[in-house]
């Protein structure tokens, strides 16, 4: 369903490539997906082929273009793991910040999108996602079980568009105290939801993941659709 387009670094340090899925129609409002730690892979394809056929579309930007550009990679083995981690320590998370500062320019500018543009992202993307509804003009943004968030308490304040946050309660790389500090600064904005999955571990809705969870999963993406239908129709 979707194919393969070029963006410009707004830094003039090059280009990298975002895989776009538009819907049927030809048109619609955006979203702009981030992606896990595991590259633009099929969970990535197939979660904008989906926002696609509910009529948006959607765009996953490579942004670990400026490390190694294409990565695709699974959960599945211990190597791509390390390789995960590896990039995920690589990672400047300011430039990635404008990477998809420059992704979400790009995607306003495609004569497919039509109103209001969105943003949604899982793990290291759910970071992203947070960071984009303080950093950028986006018009709403969903985090799935965004990592090491604690660390960006002092920009919850810049939040003025809608975001909604899953969070699971045993997520394994976000401590306890991590999830409270987080949840009290988040409930202090009215532009902020915040819903808990409890017992669930990261990456709930990883289709095919470890700790994937159907049920969990189908309520945390219900929200989302019924989110982005509200704050991007």
């Amino acid at each position: 369903m979707g194919k393969t387009i070029t963006i410009q670094a707004s830094d003039g340090s090059g280009s990298f490539s975002g895989y776009l899925a538009e819907p049927a129609s030809g048109k619609g409002p955006g979203i702009l997906v981030i992606q896990e730690v595991f590259g633009v892979n099929k969970v990535m394809r197939d979660i904008c082929d989906d926002l696609a056929r509910q009529g948006y579309v959607a765009l996953c930007p490579d942004l670990f273009w400026r490390q190694e550009p294409g990565v695709d990679i699974t959960d599945k083995t211990k190597e791509e793991w390390d390789k995960a981690f590896k990039l995920f320590g690589g990672f400047d998370l300011d430039k990635g910040v404008d990477d998809l500062k420059a992704s979400l320019a790009a995607l306003r500018q495609l004569p497919a999108v039509t109103g209001k543009v969105g943003t949604v992202g899982y793990c290291l993307g759910g970071r992203l996602a947070f960071l984009m509804a303080c950093r950028s003009d986006v018009d709403a943004a969903v985090s799935y079980y965004g990592v090491m968030l604690a660390e960006h308490l002092g920009e919850v304040a810049n939040i003025r568009k809608p975001l909604m946050m899953h969070v699971a309660t045993e997520d394994k790389f976000v401590p306890k105290d991590q999830q409270q500090k987080v949840k009290t600064a988040v409930s202090a904005n009215p532009n902020v939801t915040l819903h808990e999955y409890q017992g669930k571990d990261h990456a709930f809705a990883r289709v095919g993941g470890e700790h994937y969870d159907k049920a969990a999963a189908d309520t945390a993406n219900q929200r989302t659709a019924e989110f982005f239908k509200k704050h991007l129709a």
